[in-house]
């Protein structure tokens, strides 16, 4: 029942593409999949209310159902197991094929039914599935393994089995192990022409599809050729414009070489005459009469082809000149090489080292030089000198030459850097100075070089911290090994203050320093509240040296420059960041204060002295004050005339508007305004200001007028007391006189001191006028007079009288000395 009712589905949706109600939706994929691998088929996102899978070969039109579930879980039909292993992937409806067959080539498609109980919707899934087959190893097949140079020959590359499209490539391989492609293509033949001698070598092809690549067995390709002209070589010899020289009595070997495969037969001419059968032909005890034309003929009896080749060789005389002499470590600088050479000469000079040095390798003295092998143990000392001695048959004397051997002076040097663009570091280590050059190499790094330099590159960040770098030198004169050593560490950053708190507009500067040198060298770099990498700038100020980097934020703002500030260094090694906080404050409103005396300075009533106090006086909250002045009573304004001053007219147009005396001390409590109208009324107060706040102005006083207005009254009861006391006086000097017997003594106390004079201080106490000095601040208000700067006022001198100490407070005594001089009209 369940089968029928599935081919009656299967039947229905075939032959309609559309049903009664909903909606039918189509979808076509091809996908690939390889024999003997596993595949997924998919049927929608998300899983159908039911769904059929069936499978149709390719070149038929038989449909045959493979899956299906219609609401009661998938059921996997006998076609299956032709396919491969077919697996249902759970809360899908997309099927996996694992061992996939090459029958499961075909079109699957996967009807699957959404809200069948409302408006039935329909979705087909047509999947085109290719299977690819995998190449299997090829067979390389050559028409001719040993052709003759300049014919042509075939490789064929042979495959039993596989998928295409197949690309080929040909590879050769020479007798170095260098391996080159010289073809490739989708054909499996390629045809080589003209075949040489280069192309002697192992040969094979590769094959790929879109599935794998294989590749096939070497063969060797022997090519046919030759011989070339022959290469002649003379030992010794040297070289003239006729061709070769060799000295007398002594041997000459001629050495001849042609390319060719098969190897050459050689025979040996002298002048025309055979004489030797071989490749070398060597002349014992040459003799001047041995000059002439030798000629070496090589054959190849496979091709039966043949090559020549003559030169000239003369007997000759001993070299020019002296020998040279030079030295070089050898056997990883535990032992020291001398060399002797003696260049020139027909054939060269014969050279020997002093009989004292132990001879442990020596070449023979017909090759011109002589090479001696002396261990570390028996040399000594910092420095020694080696002599070589040449000789030849045609000089009487013997030459000499000489060489010395020293160690470096000083010790081996390590050092760390970095290169420009911090991709690597760079570990140096050297021993200069010395002869020879010493060997230097990293322990752990790669073998030694004979060099007196050695650099050891290790990619940026990867190098071990803590751990040292050992750099190993080695010298022939030394016998024991001496190191230097690096130890890289990363940087370790320190500050005095993590937060640093600021008024609004001061400079700040914020410090970050290194615990240490480190090796490599690390720089100290800044970012801002907003992460941004700092400049020297208008607002920023860097000062850093190699240890230390400090960061000064100008004229500090509230809302921009608060935040966390980052200080960061970093080497190969490592890195390091620290945080600092800067929080920049409002400055506080500045206290009250308060006027507590406003009064005239004397009687011309153009100055008035103010006297004020203050709130919480021990913290002073603010920088400075703000004394205004002000017409108390605006008079009535009348036409300007031309007797009126510059100061009478100001003070009409103004007398309304308060005018600034900017005070930048915070210790001042009492200032003088001077330059005032005498007959004006004025009001005062006094404001206090820190950098950014105006504090609230004091209650406005008016000037009261100065203690010393009863100078009236003193003067007038100082003459009536002046005029009493003269006419007592007169009265008793007239007294004293005519009773002069009887009281001599008052007599001549009065009158005996003819020559004396009384002295009398005599001051005019009059009103000192000091007028103050006040500077402004920008633009905190207008100053009173137009087109000049605020200025700062100052607090009037006391009067003092000479002999007299300033009096130290408000309350201390001041004597007054008044003197009234009566002149008569």
């Amino acid at each position: 029942m369940l089968t029928q009712l599935l081919g009656l589905l299967f039947l229905l949706h075939s032959a309609n593409s559309q049903p009664i109600n909903g909606e039918v939706v189509y979808r076509d994929t091809t996908m690939y999949g390889v024999v003997g691998k596993a595949v997924i088929l998919e049927c929608g996102s998300t899983l159908p209310d039911m769904y059929i899978w069936s499978f149709t070969r390719p070149r038929t039109e038989t449909i045959k159902a493979v899956v299906y579930d219609l609401g009661q879980g998938p059921r996997i039909q006998k076609l299956a197991q032709t396919l491969g292993q077919v697996t249902v992937i759970s809360k899908s409806a997309d099927v996996s094929i694992d061992k996939l067959h090459m029958s499961a080539q075909g079109l699957y498609t996967c009807q699957a039914f959404y809200d069948i109980d409302n408006a039935p919707v329909v979705y087909y899934y047509y999947v085109h599935l290719r299977v690819r087959v995998p190449l299997t190893k090829p067979h390389l097949l050559v028409s001719d393994v040993s052709p003759v140079a300049g014919s042509t020959i075939w490789l064929r590359c042979n495959l039993d089995n596989g998928t295409g499209p197949i690309q080929y490539v040909w590879q050769q391989e020479s007798r170095h192990g260098n391996i080159s492609a010289f073809a490739q293509g989708n054909t499996s033949l390629v045809n080589v022409t003209a075949v040489n001698r280069n192309h002697t070598g192992w040969y094979r092809c590769l094959a790929s599809n879109a599935v794998n690549s294989e590749r096939s067995d070497r063969i060797w390709l022997d090519i046919i050729f030759g011989p070339d002209i022959p290469q002649i070589d003379v030992t010794p010899y040297t070289v003239t414009e006729r061709g070769y020289s060799a000295l007398e009595r002594e041997t000459v070997s001629l050495q001849c070489h042609a390319q060719s495969n098969p190897p050459s037969q050689y025979v040996w001419f002298y002048n025309n005459s055979q004489v030797y059968s071989g490749p070398q032909f060597t002349i014992t005890k040459v003799l001047r009469m041995h000059t002439g034309d030798y000629a070496c003929l090589a054959q190849n009896t496979y091709l039966n082809t043949r090559s020549k080749k003559t030169i000239s060789l003369t007997v000759y005389y001993p070299p020019d000149g002296s020998p040279s002499c030079s030295m070089q470590p050898a056997i990883n600088h535990t032992s020291l090489r001398l060399r002797c050479s003696w260049a020139g000469g027909f054939p060269p000079a014969y050279v020997h080292w002093a009989e004292n040095l132990r001879r442990v390798e020596r070449d023979e003295v017909d090759s011109g030089h002589n090479d001696i092998l002396l261990p570390s143990e028996d040399l000594a000392g910092n420095s020694s000198l080696f002599t070589c001695t040449g000789s030849h048959l045609a000089l009487k004397q013997a030459v000499e030459c000489s060489t010395r051997a020293s160690l470096p002076p000083s010790e081996p040097v390590c050092l760390a850097y970095v290169r420009t663009n911090e991709q690597y570091l760079m570990l140096s280590c050297s021993w200069d100075g010395g002869a020879p050059n010493a060997l230097v190499w990293w322990e752990g790094h790669g073998t030694p070089r004979e060099e007196n330099y050695n650099i050891l590159i290790i990619r940026y960040g990867t190098a071990r911290s803590g751990r040292p770098y050992v750099c190993h030198a080695k010298h022939p004169l030394l016998g024991q090994t001496k190191t230097c050593r690096l130890t890289l560490e990363a940087p370790v950053l320190l500050t005095q203050r993590r937060v640093v708190s600021v008024y609004e507009g001061a400079d700040v500067q914020l410090s970050c320093n290194l615990r240490a040198n480190y090796l490599p060298t690390s720089q100290i770099t800044w970012f801002n509240n907003h992460g941004l990498d700092v400049r020297d700038t208008s607002k920023y100020v860097l000062l850093r040296t190699s240890a230390w980097a400090n960061l000064t934020v100008r004229d500090t703002d509230e809302t921009q420059d608060s935040g966390e500030y980052r200080c960061t260094s970093s080497n190969a090694v490592g890195g390091a960041d620290l945080n600092i906080t800067l929080v920049v404050k409002k400055h506080p409103m500045p206290p009250n204060a308060t006027l507590i005396r406003v009064m005239y300075i004397g009687r011309l009533r153009n100055e008035v002295e103010l006297e004020w106090k203050m709130e919480q006086d021990a913290q002073q909250g603010w920088t400075g004050f703000v004394v205004q002045h002000r017409g108390a009573n605006e008079r009535p304004r009348r036409r300007a005339s031309g007797n009126d001053s510059m100061e009478e007219t100001q003070e009409r147009i103004s007398a309304s508007v308060w005018h600034h005396n900017i005070i930048q001390d915070p210790d001042v409590r009492i200032h003088t305004v001077g330059r005032l109208t005498p007959t004006a009324k004025y009001q005062f107060r006094v404001t206090p200001f820190n950098h950014r706040t105006v504090g609230h102005p004091s209650a406005a006083k008016t000037p009261a007028e100065p203690r010393a207005n009863n100078y009236a009254a003193v003067i007038g009861a100082g003459i009536g007391g002046m005029l009493f006391a003269a006419i007592a006086t007169v009265l008793l000097l007239v007294y004293v006189f005519r009773n002069r017997n009887n009281n001599p003594r008052l007599h001549d106390m009065l009158f005996g001191l003819h020559h004396s004079q009384s002295r009398e201080n005599i001051n005019f106490p009059e009103d000192e006028v000091v007028n103050g000095t006040e500077t402004g601040i920008g633009e905190m208000g207008s100053s009173s007079s137009p087109g000049k700067s605020p200025r700062i006022p100052r607090a009037a001198s006391p009067l003092t009288t000479a002999g007299q100490a300033p009096p130290t407070g408000d309350n201390e005594p001041v004597n007054v000395t008044i003197t009234v001089q009566a002149t008569g009209s």
